[in-house]
């Protein structure tokens, strides 16, 4: 039982690494690490204009259930 344990894991992480290697290679890692450095950037700049806002910083922290007129 051990062995043949032993010998699944090793073929799962053969698999695995060629299975990652095709992704990379593929130029879908490289599109989809792009997107999500693109959003991150936009997440950040748009963190940095809430920060710049002279409003003060409570409004931003206010929850209510209730919408006011």
């Amino acid at each position: 039982m051990k062995v043949r344990d032993s010998i699944l894991a090793t073929i799962a992480l053969a698999i695995s690494t060629l299975a990652m290697a095709g992704m990379v290679g593929s130029g879908a890692y490289a599109q989809a690490a792009g997107a999500e450095a693109r959003g991150v950037h936009a997440l950040s700049a748009m963190a940095q204009t809430l920060c710049d806002d002279p409003a003060p910083a409570a409004t931003l922290a206010a929850v209510s259930n209730k919408v006011a007129p």
